[in-house]
């Protein structure tokens, strides 16, 4: 099957990028080719499955007309953008509606007031819109029920159109042993150690995070991703900024913390488990969808910084963050990057035969 794989921009450290990478490495496996339609910001040494079409255009508008002029070769496009005209649309991020809604409940007034000023996430909307018509795309993918359920609830979109496959995972790297992860993290080795993983640190809660680990004793905050470290300053936190080896981070760590306030299925809650860790998260995380509360972790309702506390306190004593290492494992190794290809590659297949 030939398959263009539509992405606009480019981050290293994006969760779309690492899903679109390791897709299209078991793609590439399975004898499939893989075409990357993108703007000119993708490296590219980055993409060695195949061709790259580079559109020239920078904002979410100007590519989403540009690729309706675009000439490919592809059997089916697969899309991770807003971009009508494509046969099948990933919904990794989720509903951007949703969000907007959502973001309301934590940021303060005057950002609500900017936001209505910046046409930007009108635009994004106007857009989602387009996708979600049923003219223009044949299938939806979902990544999680919390968003179909969300599709569903603001767009009229047929439900028996829309599947559902959870995000894959490669199987976990292993780190550095422990002692020298706390070392090369600034880490006492006697101290309890949650760790906030993630960009966009607003969203994903890192004030619920920082507050929370604020009212316990002995705990040290493990904070990785690219963020403002200097606005979220706090005794209790130590920041290591981005960090490519991200199982050096798993050996230093007790748990995972994830106080989200949107996210559609965090893949940093799925690598947690595959090394073995407990996550403890909200229900706005579509991974919530899959952890049994006490046994992988916990969910929370958003903001609940004292809940989150208590969490953590209760998953600190004795030696309950180890003892659930093997049910952590077990959890992670059912979404498997081969499950998830498999499943979407019935969908494509599915809609090459329409």
């Amino acid at each position: 099957m030939k398959i263009g794989f539509v992405r606009r921009g480019h981050s290293y450290t994006g969760g779309a990028e690492a899903y679109m990478l390791r897709f299209a490495r078991s793609l590439d496996s399975l004898g499939h080719s893989a075409t990357l339609i993108t703007s000119g910001e993708w490296p590219e040494d980055r993409w060695p499955f195949g061709k790259i079409l580079r559109l020239p255009a920078k904002s979410p508008d100007a590519f989403a007309r540009a690729f309706r002029s675009a000439v490919t070769d592809c059997e089916v496009h697969f899309s991770f953008e807003r971009v009508p005209g494509c046969e099948v649309f990933r919904a990794g991020d989720g509903v951007h509606a949703s969000w907007v809604d959502r973001r309301k409940a934590f940021e303060p007034h005057w950002k609500r007031l900017t936001r209505v000023l910046n046409r930007k996430h009108a635009r994004i909307v106007a857009l989602e819109r387009q996708v979600f018509d049923p003219l223009n795309t044949k299938v939806v993918i979902a990544n999680s029920r919390m968003v179909k359920e969300e599709i569903l609830s603001r767009y009229s979109y047929p439900a028996d159109r829309i599947a559902v496959v959870y995000n894959g995972i490669s199987p976990a790297l292993p780190g550095i042993d422990r002692a020298t992860a706390r070392q090369r993290f600034g880490i006492d080795p006697s101290s309890f150690c949650p760790l906030f993983l993630g960009s966009g640190w607003e969203r994903k809660g890192l004030t619920t995070a920082l507050r929370a680990v604020e009212m316990m004793e002995g705990t040290q905050l493990l904070v990785a991703g690219r963020g403002p470290a200097d606005l979220y300053g706090s005794s209790a936190a130590k920041f290591a900024g981005p960090v490519r080896e991200i199982s050096d981070l798993f050996s230093a760590a007790d748990l995972l913390v994830l106080p989200t306030w949107y996210d559609p299925f965090s893949n940093a809650c799925l690598e947690a488990l595959s090394a073995g860790l407990p996550v403890i998260t909200t229900t706005a995380n579509g991974v919530s969808e899959i952890i049994q509360p006490g046994i992988h972790g916990e969910v929370i309702e958003p903001g609940e910084t004292l809940a989150f506390a208590e969490a953590m306190e209760a998953w600190r004593h004795g030696n309950r963050c180890l003892d659930a290492r093997s049910d952590c494992l077990a959890l992670a190794a059912k979404y498997s990057m081969e499950r998830n290809t498999g499943e979407t590659l019935k969908v494509l297949d599915n809609v090459t035969l329409r």
